[in-house]
């Protein structure tokens, strides 16, 4: 059964009327997280869509980027998008709600942390970050529980205008010894390995957040090593 067979039965259980935001109390148990990060990343994304006033197609591209949907289930999707964006309930009780979902994970957890990377990923497809979007992304990194160092570590990777320092990027400080960094960028590796991912339940999107993460993961060790050795 595809992850979109599933979103449409999680959406098919909900009452006439009843918002997109209840679907999140009903996907609790570990082997329904894949489809609630899913629903999650699209909900968030179409509220976060109208923090600039409009959806461009960039940002449509930008969800088939992170997501690979079949043309028989783009309805789904589709879906999905609409119902979170009529919705009156307001982006943060989705963000409380999907932080409830991820329980004592919550502080500075890789779920929420690759979830807010998929809203990074869309939130700069149009090639303009919009000060309502920044905004947007620190309120709900705050309610997932985000530390500030996690998000500035978030922004300095995605945001082409942010200062891009390799320490922010690795999550270290410059004053850290050498033996020290390659030790937490030896714990970043393995914490993104697919299959550590794969074994928290997490979807096939959520591995080709890490994926990239790992590439700029590397990067950021490289250049601290040439810093170090000049």
């Amino acid at each position: 059964m595809s992850i979109w067979t599933r979103i449409a039965e999680a959406l098919s259980a909900l009452s006439n009327g009843e918002p997109l935001s209840e679907v999140f109390e009903r996907l609790r148990t570990p082997p329904e997280r894949s489809v609630a990060f899913t629903i999650a990343v699209i909900a968030l994304g179409a509220k976060m869509a109208k923090a600039d006033g409009q959806v461009t197609r960039d940002e449509v591209t930008a969800f088939r980027e992170v997501f690979t949907i079949p043309p028989e289930d783009e309805a789904n999707a589709a879906r999905v998008f609409n119902m979170a964006r009529t919705d009156v309930a307001g982006f943060d009780e989705y963000a409380r709600r999907i932080r409830r979902m991820f329980g004592e994970e919550a502080s500075d957890s890789p779920p929420l942390c690759y979830l807010l990377e998929g809203l990074f990923h869309i939130a700069i497809a149009d090639g303009e970050y919009h000060p309502n979007e920044d905004v947007f992304l620190q309120e709900v990194a705050d309610i997932f529980g985000l530390s500030e160092a996690e998000f500035k570590r978030l922004r300095s990777r995605f945001v082409p205008d942010a200062e891009h320092d390799p320490f922010d990027v690795l999550g270290v400080t410059p004053d850290m010894t050498l033996s020290e960094i390659r030790a937490v960028w030896r714990a970043e590796v393995r914490e993104t390995h697919p299959d550590r991912l794969k074994a928290r339940g997490l979807p096939e999107e959520a591995v080709k957040l890490a994926e990239k993460r790992l590439i700029m993961i590397n990067r950021a060790w490289e250049e601290i090593q040439g810093k170090q050795a000049a």
